[in-house]
């Protein structure tokens, strides 16, 4: 029985004091308040580095392949020492290797008129005509391309591209100052 006593003597004794604090009470003061803040502290760290890893997965830079406009022609610069221009419809093959298709390239020859003065035909040569016989697809080392762009549908290498392919292979002819524009 000295058991029982012993339980009914502190329910009797904590009945009694107001003041004795609950187990079951929260404390309001500063280390309740510090330990709120940095619990949200957490949450917001959480939070802002979700943000930043979602930021990097799902809307950092664009990809090359994003920045390529698939309807339009596309110009690729080569870093050879004859400063190469080819002119077609550029993708990705993967990280080292970009396909060109639809290809034209500028042909410059020199023309001595009657008059004596040297004088430029500049030409844009559709590939496949050559004399090895390339098919109209050209896999470019990305080492090998000093830049790329997109090409407005209003420029003259475009025009000269629509009016190959609306007059077949007849040359059509532009005239400008001291230069002639064909495709061939």
């Amino acid at each position: 029985m000295e058991a029982n006593d012993f339980m009914s003597r502190s329910r009797v004794s904590n009945q009694g004091n107001d003041e004795a604090p609950s187990s079951n009470k929260k404390h309001k003061g500063p280390k309740g308040m510090m330990k709120l803040a940095m619990a949200g502290m957490v949450v917001s760290v959480a939070l802002l580095i979700s943000a930043v890893m979602a930021f990097v997965v799902f809307g950092g830079n664009p990809s090359e392949t994003d920045l390529v406009k698939t309807n339009q022609y596309q110009a690729v610069f080569l870093n050879d020492q004859n400063g190469q221009v080819y002119f077609g419809k550029l993708s990705m093959v993967n990280s080292k290797y970009y396909r060109l298709t639809d290809i034209f390239y500028v042909r410059v020859e020199q023309v001595q008129p009657d008059t004596g003065e040297a004088a430029q035909n500049i030409s844009l040569a559709k590939l496949g005509s050559e004399l090895h016989g390339p098919e109209d697809e050209m896999f470019i080392s990305k080492d090998k391309v000093l830049f790329w762009e997109n090409l407005k549908d209003d420029g003259k290498v475009v025009k000269a591209i629509v009016d190959f392919k609306a007059n077949g292979s007849k040359t059509t002819t532009t005239d400008s100052a001291d230069t002639k524009t064909t495709t061939q």
